[in-house]
């Protein structure tokens, strides 16, 4: 039986790289299926937890190879994703200096979670109630050793639960 989450205990940087590497490639492997395929993804957990580190190292395990910075400031940061040719969008937003969840509406960025490609929501909590429903849930908890992380993956969707059962070990 399919179960909708996965959990893993990251000792150190290099198993959080490793598991959204992992997570790069099953989402690389639904959109070689299916280009107009699209994604949400909120990013959970306290200040620290890393939430942009884990967003890092995904975006690049999907192939993108500039600098993945921070949406602190700027809300969104798209990068560029090419599938046999065709360009999808992966859409990186860090909600947390919002003030109230009609900002996000305000800023216009609604129609990002329409296009191919995916969303990935850091504080997704700010904008509660405004965003669409997310296909993974991701809950970052970090360990008492400073690189140290309890990492949750949650299928909140049929699609979502595709992606999450490619993470298992055959």
């Amino acid at each position: 039986m399919a179960q909708n989450s996965f959990t893993q205990h990251c000792r150190q940087e290099a198993d959080t790289t490793a598991l959204a590497q992992q997570l790069a490639s099953s989402l690389g492997h639904l959109f070689q299926t299916d280009q107009s395929t699209h994604l949400n993804i909120s990013l959970e957990g306290d200040l620290g937890a890393g939430k942009t580190t884990f967003a890092r190292y995904l975006i690049q395990g999907l192939g993108y190879a500039g600098r993945v910075k921070s949406p602190t400031y700027t809300l969104c940061e798209p990068y560029p994703l090419i599938i046999n040719s065709k360009t999808l969008a992966m859409n990186h937003f860090d909600l947390y200096r919002m003030r109230d969840p009609l900002e996000w509406q305000e800023a216009g960025f609604a129609e990002h979670f329409d296009e191919p490609g995916f969303c990935l929501v850091e504080w997704p909590e700010k904008a509660e109630g405004t965003l669409p429903a997310f296909d993974i849930a991701i809950h970052l908890v970090a360990g008492e050793q400073e690189s140290e992380r309890q990492i949750e993956l949650k299928a909140n969707s049929e699609l979502g639960m595709t992606v999450i059962e490619r993470l298992r070990p055959q």
